[in-house]
């Protein structure tokens, strides 16, 4: 029975679970990819938004007031990287706001209905769900007309393939794990930690850290503390 409701439940919302990764993968043509990381950091917001509008949460003032300090850490961060994109390329910014939409709702769907739900069991039906479309896309776009021998193809391929077992499949695996445990807005600030990563991935590969970028990245960590603390102050 579980697994049936699973199965339905996951086939409304699939559209949620795969438009994203399109429309990352097509925006990132025309803005960078830290761009794209802080826009991600919008997901926490859209987040509390369909929560209190359509599925009627609670939402205490204080975790707000901690996931605002941390996208203003995330704005800082981008800003310290002295990185800048094309202002009028507004419909490649619109594509990832729309994204972040989807995992908006997606993150409140899951939580909603399928919080009793085993985490790999819905990763497992979710990504078995996307992957008929994904194979349409792949048919449609040529894919199986390249030459899958040649280096560059089996290279792509290969990192296709880490990209989705690792990006997606784990990462989803254990975003739904915290989903369970901290809730949908602590769990949904993941998403502040990624221009951290790629900052301290710059590092590694000789890029160079000034203050602000410490100073920002302790922002956005005080910005989830704030919000994950427990308060008792009344919800909004």
């Amino acid at each position: 029975h579980n697994m049936s409701s699973l199965i339905s439940l996951q086939s409304l919302s699939k559209p949620i679970a795969i438009i994203p990764a399109y429309l990352f993968c097509a925006a990132e043509t025309g803005i960078s990819s830290s761009t794209a990381g802080v826009l991600n950091s919008l997901t926490p917001v859209f987040v509390i938004l369909f929560g209190i509008v359509f599925f009627k949460h609670k939402i205490p003032a204080i975790k707000i007031l901690g996931m605002v300090i941390a996208f203003t850490g995330s704005i800082l961060l981008y800003f310290s990287r002295a990185e800048s994109d094309d202002g009028s390329k507004f419909i490649m910014v619109l594509l990832v706001i729309i994204a972040t939409m989807c995992y908006g709702a997606n993150v409140n769907l899951v939580n909603k209905y399928l919080l009793k739900i085993p985490s790999l069991q819905i990763v497992s039906v979710a990504l078995t769900c996307c992957s008929i479309p994904a194979l349409a896309v792949l048919y449609f776009s040529g894919f199986f007309k390249l030459n899958l021998l040649s280096p560059v193809v089996a290279r792509s391929i290969v990192f296709s393939s880490i990209l989705g077992v690792v990006g997606t499949a784990l990462a989803s695996f254990l975003f739904y794990m915290l989903l369970k445990r901290a809730g949908t807005v602590f769990a949904s600030m993941v998403t502040y930690a990624m221009p951290v990563v790629a900052l301290l991935l710059g590092m590694w590969y000789g890029e160079s850290i000034n203050l602000l970028h410490i100073l920002s990245m302790l922002v956005i960590l005080s910005g989830v503390y704030i919000t994950h603390k427990k308060t008792t102050d009344k919800p909004i």
